[in-house]
């Protein structure tokens, strides 16, 4: 699947970049492979418009706020959130409003980012109680884009057997190459999968715990909502809570924003916030390290796409027929690059 040939996609609500980001004025963000210009007015409220203007095409994130309008930084038009043209300072003393408008899209914030949806959304964007939730903390991690697919990113997310191989550096146990059992509940728009994962605490890992154990157990329950959103609760032995949210945007088939952040049950005066995102540093860069390998074309479909499952796949499995589904159901078939093959069919 091509995230950018998938029209459905559109119609999901994405992280798109930081709000405190906007405090400086407008900035340029690719979404499925559309140019934007997201900004913040005197007022708080966020927008997204296609970052073009369309008088002689300058970008408006080149641009600057003025009061409730972002004006061009080219000629001075002038747009209200809307994209509808306000100003037109050729004019002179004409009136406000004019015929000329730039393409908008819905903005909301929540989670201290601005999140953007380009056409009638099919869902809110995903609740997150621990945020506001009193004996939590918020650590924002990572604001970086990798060049991987977002359904790969998600897949990683909910495999069991990749923690003794890829992270074997950080939390992996090679001794116990075989996966956690899991159980996985459906709701409309994902799933939710527990498991009770063995895992190794490095030093670093002791002090963010408040454990001495060389060895774990974290009581996992992840979230997966469509398309490419996840929620992992970890609940370790001692009752501390570490909870992880990341978003794969899709800024092209091939490349991801990766917005991630954590709540944690527990003070900065126990554990600061740069301990806990090191070794959070320290598992993404291992991921990154193989993602970034992978196909971007992730295919839904499961027999003869060039790809073999195992049983401990089944998360990603199932994550490949509701997006199977999800495109059926809207009347889209699947988006896939022409290809030959894969290593699969070609030993069949």
């Amino acid at each position: 699947m091509l995230a950018t040939g998938q029209a459905i996609l559109r119609r999901f609500w994405y992280p798109a970049i930081p709000v405190e980001r906007l405090a400086d004025g407008p900035k340029p963000f690719r979404l499925l492979g559309r140019d934007l210009v997201l900004w913040r007015d005197a007022g708080g409220r966020v927008a997204a418009m296609d970052d073009r203007c369309c008088h002689r095409s300058a970008k408006l994130s080149r641009g600057f706020v003025d009061g409730a309008l972002l004006v061009c930084g080219y000629h001075g038009w002038a747009f209200d959130g809307q994209g509808q043209c306000r100003r037109v300072p050729q004019f002179g003393e004409q009136a406000g409003q004019t015929r000329y408008r730039v393409p908008s899209y819905r903005a909301e914030t929540r989670y201290d980012y601005v999140w953007v949806c380009l056409e009638d959304p099919l869902y809110p964007i995903p609740d997150l109680p621990e945020h506001a939730m009193a004996g939590y903390r918020t650590i924002h991690q990572f604001y970086e884009s990798w060049d991987c697919a977002g359904l790969r990113v998600m897949e990683n997310s909910f495999d069991n057997a990749h923690f003794a191989f890829v992270h074997r550096a950080s939390f992996g146990d090679q001794g116990h190459p075989v996966p956690a059992k899991l159980e996985l509940e459906f709701f409309d728009q994902g799933f939710v999968m527990r498991s009770d994962v063995p895992v190794v605490n490095p030093e670093i890992q002791m002090k963010n715990l408040g454990m001495t154990a060389r060895e774990t157990v974290r009581h996992m329950t992840a979230t997966w909502w469509m398309p490419f959103m996840r929620k992992l609760h970890i609940r370790y032995p001692n009752g501390l809570v570490h909870c992880i949210v990341t978003v794969a945007t899709p800024i092209e088939d091939s490349r991801s924003q990766i917005c991630q952040w954590v709540y944690r049950n527990d003070r900065e005066d126990q554990v600061p916030a740069a301990q806990i995102i090191a070794f959070d540093r320290q598992v993404t860069q291992e991921d990154i390290f193989i993602l970034e390998t992978t196909d971007p074309d992730v295919p839904l479909e499961l027999q003869g796409a060039g790809e073999a499952h195992m049983p401990s796949d089944r998360p990603g499995v199932e994550m490949r027929k509701r997006l199977k589904k999800l495109l059926a159901d809207h009347g889209e078939s699947e988006a896939r690059a022409a290809q030959g093959p894969g290593p699969a069919q070609a030993a069949e």
